[in-house]
């Protein structure tokens, strides 16, 4: 059966990697679908993988605008929202030394803004029950060395998550974080044999995750399953976090 079947998500990020994994992983279960990335190309090439429960949309989810321009959309389209996953990331190396006011800002921007403000755009179309999941890393309690400015994003998503979960509990409103470890993205395409090896080094599992095992996460804690679950986070790290 269907845990999805007749419900609206809204996948913010959700072209390409874990968030058009997610998007996909949806519509499989019977969501309508609405993705955006900032590409025009990959949005819709996205949608036309999924095929006909999904629907692109063009924006930049730093920008408030562009947020609120998708919600606007949501709610014409469909009326409502019942899953929000809030995906938008980039993650780039700085050292204390290298690190500069527009890295700074260009990860808080993408990585808290693009969260805080497509929360706060939806909630008017939120469902009372809905469910809300924000994609974190592991990294939110590592030392993470060159990507110090990274983690703390993902360290905000998670404070957010907490006090988000709080707060929208009179609606019964869900909102919970899945954390992937390392996971074999077309982000990681560039990455060194080297490097990758140094990366799963430390995986009990001996390898990365696969962007569907995320999605499968995600997926179940937008679902009915989690329906007593929030404002917790689900590492999907193959045990780089717990063992």
């Amino acid at each position: 059966m269907a845990r999805m079947a007749g419900k609206v998500a809204l996948v913010v990020g959700g072209a390409k990697g874990i968030g058009l994994a997610t998007a996909r992983a949806l519509a499989e279960d019977g969501a309508t679908v609405l993705l955006t990335g900032r590409r025009a190309q990959e949005v819709a090439a996205a949608a036309e993988g999924i095929g006909p429960l999904a629907q692109g949309i063009e924006a930049d989810a730093a920008l408030q605008a562009d947020l609120e321009r998708v919600v606007a959309e949501a709610r014409r389209l469909h009326g409502r929202v019942d899953a929000l996953v809030l995906n938008a990331g980039l993650s780039e190396p700085a050292t204390i030394a290298e690190e500069s006011a527009e890295h700074f800002d260009r990860h808080f921007a993408v990585n808290v803004r693009s969260a805080l403000f497509g929360i706060q755009a939806a909630l008017p179309v939120l469902s009372d029950g809905a469910s809300v999941v924000l994609v974190g890393s592991i990294a939110d309690v590592m030392g993470v060395t060159p990507f110090s400015t990274y983690a703390a994003t993902k360290a905000a998503l998670r404070s957010y998550a907490r006090s988000w979960a709080a707060e929208l509990a009179p609606r019964n409103i869900r909102v919970n974080v899945v954390a992937p470890g390392p996971t074999d993205t077309d982000m990681m395409a560039a990455v060194s044999d080297e490097m990758r090896q140094t990366l799963i080094a430390p995986i009990p599992l001996g390898r990365m995750a696969r962007a569907d095992e995320v999605a499968a996460a995600a997926l179940f804690l937008l679902s009915d399953a989690a329906s007593f679950v929030t404002g917790a986070e689900l590492c999907v790290d193959g045990g780089m976090r717990q063992v």
